[in-house]
């Protein structure tokens, strides 16, 4: 219980700190500290776990099972890895003009209270709380994107208020259903609301409601994942916000609102005893991979070609958690493990190539290696990377979402395999250049810190050929919880 009360404490209290001293030039070493106490905090509870079992918190409103410990780890992690990244990033952004002290204060200070909001989203037992992250969520980001205060970036946060409010707000009446159909059960009060208690009783929950509940909640909070077609956000936060804000966007947030979705189809496939929310996910999941990688071409934004794979894998994930089972839900995890981690490699090496050129547009960024050869080969070997070259873990958990969907669902393995062939065209057609092409910029005088680029990629490199003993322990309970 210790930890789990740093693993909130500590981002709410380092957002308040920097909200005050946000703007001064050692908040960027006191943000990296904080992230480095509430990833330390996440890994003793995931060790509490492992060692203890599944962990009920302050009258059972939060609850940390194999579920979801590890998202918090992970989340605490991409977290940390991102402070590192934006300490130089961040300070060139105030040597150029972009940044300002107040808005320096705002982005520390909203970058802490945004951890907190995904952390608390992942370890709240009770699902009316669950909505209240999500949406404190979005309004932290909202700022966040905001930032620069440009044209640009303040349509790309207006349009993301807009779109994820509205998501948000079926979400909203999603999670007002649930609690009618659990109200005949379980009785009045917030104990309606739990997810542990609704989990016990859902073959008891009335399956209409229920139905018509999942519905409201996987377009809500599938806004916030990016599915096709409530993603128009997406690509526009991605692009016009900061890097560091791109990397954890992609990585951590997509991941949280998945997570949601992935509780709440265990309470509906409980209550109804048919496969009504996995086809749902699986619709939604193959039209998102399928639309993103043919936008995926049409890009000349180097941030917004990247959101665009972002909402092609996320649909990957959805489909996968769709089709169920515990070998689509392990690669499902899997996968949101490795794209986390290589997405946010692919954003830290991008955000430096873009600072250097001064320019996000593909056609003029070129010569990489020339430029920084670890710049070069960061976002070379991340783009292979997410594109599912071997050994990489996304070659892994992308092998065995498509073995399991020419097992379980053979006639959408062919429309996988065109959109991932699409998605490897696109993008490794527009990295090559950037990398390989020749540049007239002079070579950086010092290479830029990308130690996190490199231990993203090396982390996802040694999920394809290895999976650590406690990770696959997870992904196997997890997987079973899941069920479907």
């Amino acid at each position: 219980m210790e930890a789990l009360f740093l693993v909130l404490g500590i981002p709410l209290v380092g957002g308040l700190v920097l909200a005050l001293v946000g703007h001064r030039p050692y908040a960027r070493d006191v943000n990296v500290a904080f992230s480095l106490g509430t990833f330390v905090a996440a890994v003793v509870l995931t060790i509490e776990i492992i060692a203890d079992g599944p962990l009920f918190a302050w009258d059972k409103e939060f609850f940390i099972d194999p579920l979801n410990v590890f998202l918090v780890t992970l989340t605490a992690f991409v977290a940390l890895t991102t402070a590192i990244f934006s300490r130089p990033y961040m300070r060139l952004e105030e040597e150029h003009g972009k940044m300002t002290p107040r808005r320096m204060r705002l982005y520390h200070s909203m970058y802490h209270f945004f951890s907190f909001t995904m952390l608390l989203a992942l370890t709240t037992n009770n699902l009316g709380m669950l909505w209240v992250a999500m949406e404190a969520a979005t309004l932290t980001t909202v700022l966040l994107v905001s930032v620069y205060r440009t044209p640009a970036s303040l349509e790309a946060a207006w349009k993301y208020f807009i779109l994820c409010g509205v998501g948000i707000a079926q979400a909203l009446f999603g999670t007002i259903l649930l609690y009618m159909a659990a109200h005949p059960v379980i009785g009045q009060g917030i104990e309606a609301l739990l997810w542990t208690n609704l989990e016990a009783v859902k073959g008891q929950l009335n399956p209409t409601i229920m139905s018509l509940g999942f519905v409201f909640l996987l377009l809500g909070y599938g806004t916030k994942v990016g599915l096709v077609p409530v993603h128009n956000w997406l690509p526009d936060a991605h692009a016009e916000g900061p890097t560091p804000i791109s990397a954890v966007l992609s990585g951590l947030l997509l991941n949280v609102a998945l997570y949601a979705v992935i509780r709440c189809k265990v309470l509906t496939d409980g209550a109804l005893h048919s496969r009504f929310a996995g086809d749902l996910m699986v619709g939604f999941g193959l039209v998102s991979v399928v639309a993103a990688a043919f936008f995926l071409s049409r890009q000349k934004d180097v941030k917004r070609m990247f959101a665009y794979s972002s909402i092609e894998h996320m649909g990957l994930m959805t489909f996968a958690f769709g089709m169920g089972g515990p070998i689509a839900n392990f690669a499902g995890l899997l996968h949101m493990t490795v794209h986390s981690l290589i997405k946010s490699a692919i954003f830290f090496a991008v955000g430096h190539a873009a600072q250097k050129a001064g320019t996000q547009i593909m056609e003029e960024i070129r010569g990489l290696l020339k430029v920084s050869p670890t710049v070069g080969w960061g976002l070379m070997l991340g783009a292979l990377a997410i594109l599912g070259m071997p050994p990489f873990g996304v070659f892994a958990s992308e092998f065995l979402i498509l073995t399991t969907a020419m097992r379980d669902l053979p006639w959408a393995t062919p429309l996988l395999l065109l959109a991932l062939g699409v998605a490897f065209a696109a993008i490794f057609s527009r990295v090559q250049p950037m990398v390989f092409g020749d540049t007239h910029l002079k070579p950086l005088a010092h290479p830029p810190a990308l130690v996190p680029v490199f231990v993203h990629l090396g982390l996802g490199l040694m999920l394809g050929l290895y999976i650590p003993p406690y990770l696959d322990g997870w992904y196997r309970q997890a997987a079973r919880m899941i069920g479907g």
